[in-house]
């Protein structure tokens, strides 16, 4: 019943979040958490946060993403990546989508993004590519992407304001403004 990658060292899914946290940061994992476990929006968003600091331990931008199943599978799970691949195009959420690998199209249409931050305008694009009906913000406090399009779109976003995320990413942006405003486009 219950899988998770081998990769965390775990035999079954944690209960509690912050184990995820510690399994994840002990084993190196850097993506591609599974789980099959029933999470609220919040204990979700741990999944993504693990990521965001994941990101940042490799040198990278803090941003964490994951891709969550309607009955609570985290389907695959990433970091931004643009710095430890040279990548333009390696954001928390396409790293996420990456991690799940090819699915059909009835997946993704039952799935939630969980992101640490607002989408930009390339996450949103994908977010709508695939019809991903429902994205969980972290924060939207430092970067304001896509939501307004999103929601236009009939995309249910939901905004949790959590206090990690903001400050995971204000001091970032003051100890790397040159390359957080790489990351944007500016």
């Amino acid at each position: 019943m219950t899988r998770v990658l081998q990769t965390l060292g775990l035999t079954t899914c944690p209960t509690d979040p912050s184990s995820l946290t510690r399994a994840s940061e002990a084993s190196g994992a850097s993506g591609g958490i599974v789980c099959q476990m029933s999470m609220d929006d919040r204990a979700t968003l741990e999944v993504a946060k693990v990521q965001a600091r994941l990101g940042l331990a490799e040198g990278g931008i803090p941003i964490g993403a994951a891709l969550v199943a309607d009955d609570g599978a985290v389907l695959g799970a990433g970091h931004n990546r643009r710095v430890q691949l040279g990548s333009p195009i390696r954001h928390g959420e396409t790293d996420a989508l990456e991690a799940a690998g090819r699915l059909p199209a009835r997946v993704y249409r039952a799935s939630t993004m969980v992101t640490t931050l607002s989408p930009c305008d390339m996450c949103t694009g994908a977010i709508l590519l695939y019809e991903i009906p429902r994205v969980v913000i972290g924060e939207h406090r430092t970067f304001l992407g896509g939501e307004a399009y999103l929601r236009s779109r009939g995309v249910e976003v939901v905004v949790l304001d959590d206090a990690e995320c903001i400050w995971l990413m204000r001091d970032f942006i003051a100890a790397n403004p040159a390359l957080w405003n790489e990351d944007i486009g500016e």
